[in-house]
């Protein structure tokens, strides 16, 4: 009779036998991340696929939004809209799946109905 101990060394062995032998240090690596000459590389490669001044064109369009806070009034239209939206949302769905009820119940009473003017009505 196998003890537990003996048990559970077994499972861990076949587990173990199980691995690729690189496993560990592929483990490693990836949470150490990659090496720092990586990301420079990505980094320059990323650089390379912007155009001259792209910096200076977002730093300009940022500075040219307008900085005004929404009012009061922009902020209760918004959520009266969004609640409107949600509304017909739910109006919508409602509707169709009380349709789609209704329909199934009307198939299973025609359903009854058929199978019960098969009977004769005297007997």
């Amino acid at each position: 009779m196998k003890t537990e101990d003996k048990a559970w060394r077994d499972l861990r062995n076949y587990a173990a036998s199980q691995l690729p032998d690189n496993f560990a240090d592929r483990v490693l690596h990836a949470v150490h991340g990659p090496r720092p000459e990586t990301w420079q590389q990505l980094q320059a490669h990323a650089a390379a696929q912007l155009r001259p001044g792209f910096a200076a064109r977002v730093l300009r369009m940022a500075r040219d939004l307008p900085a005004s806070v929404p009012s009061l009034f922009d902020q209760f239209a918004l959520g009266a809209a969004t609640m409107a939206v949600c509304l017909v949302a739910v109006f919508v769905l409602h509707s169709r799946s009380a349709h789609q009820e209704d329909e199934r119940i009307l198939a299973s009473w025609r359903q009854f109905a058929a199978e019960v003017q098969e009977y004769p009505l005297d007997r």
